[in-house]
């Protein structure tokens, strides 16, 4: 490792990045100095606008792409290297507002039904009904489940943000885990991988769930996390406040929230209870 990544790594963690973000940092600058072949310490401001460009106009990167390598970046030279924010003015590109494509409820029903691992299934509903992010759930515990009658609740640790909060456990969803905690003997992971020593990686759940997604001969883009867009657009339709929705996902704004109030279904009718579960249980002829 060289001097310059190990400072960057050291920086972030000072400042509490994610790991999956330091990652991304290191990553974007390391593809930067391939492309230059030279210390990144050694770069202008107009190298790393040169560079923005070419990820835009010859790669063809989605914004996003190009957005996370101005950032590490603007880390690199502003946090590490110590240079004067003016002296490097890197745009960030906007990013076009797209919204995400939602699963009906009977697709997500027969997205369930067409896992093959039970695991992998109770994995994606435990995603779906408590709006998790793929990387919270492969590293709940079992400690993380209350299923006291005046609790009811998954406590989700250090999540995106380096922040804790707690989501809903609905009646349906416990009823899950807990066959699910027998079938498999857990013990401290809640989902275990075969050696029950560690738990299962987010790459093994993003297949299982493009697995489960091509078996039940859905067309619709997108990945796991379609899921928690789901959670949140299907408590909107039930009634349940934005507020209350930002909480459960642990949105630090309540802007990134309101999003989903752009996916609600003109041709909905609210159900009766805020279950998720149980809403694709009240469909005719399909079992969740």
């Amino acid at each position: 490792m060289t001097p310059l990544r190990r400072r960057m790594i050291d920086a972030m963690i000072q400042r509490g990045f994610a790991q999956r973000t330091q990652e991304s940092y290191v990553e974007a600058i390391v593809r930067m100095s391939r492309h230059y072949r030279r210390d990144p310490a050694t770069y202008t401001v107009a190298d790393v606008e040169a560079y923005l460009l070419y990820l835009i106009k010859e790669r063809k990167l989605s914004y996003s792409t190009v957005n996370q390598a101005a950032c590490a970046s603007r880390f690199l030279f502003e946090r590490v290297l110590g240079y004067e924010r003016a002296r490097f003015p890197i745009p960030c590109a906007k990013a076009p507002q797209t919204q995400p494509h939602l699963l009906a409820r009977a697709e997500l029903a027969a997205l369930f039904a067409a896992c093959i691992h039970p695991l992998h299934r109770t994995l994606l509903q435990t995603i779906y009904a408590a709006g998790l992010r793929v990387s919270e759930a492969c590293v709940l515990r079992v400690a993380d489940i209350d299923s006291q009658s005046d609790r009811m609740s998954v406590r989700v640790e250090q999540g995106k943000g380096a922040k804790d909060r707690y989501t809903l456990l609905a009646p349906t969803l416990c009823a899950h885990l807990r066959q699910h905690a027998r079938c498999y003997q857990t013990r401290q992971w809640l989902f275990p991988k075969r050696d029950g020593d560690s738990h299962l990686t987010i790459e093994s759940a993003q297949r299982a769930y493009q697995g489960a997604r091509a078996r039940a001969q859905i067309t619709k883009p997108g990945g796991i996390h379609t899921l928690r867009h789901c959670f949140a657009t299907h408590l909107l339709e039930g009634g349940v406040d934005l507020y209350t929705i930002q909480r459960l996902l642990g949105h630090g704004h309540i802007g990134t929230t309101s999003r989903y109030l752009h996916l609600i279904s003109p041709q909905f009718a609210a159900p009766k209870g805020v279950d998720p579960l149980d809403l694709l249980a009240a469909l005719p002829h399909v079992s969740a």
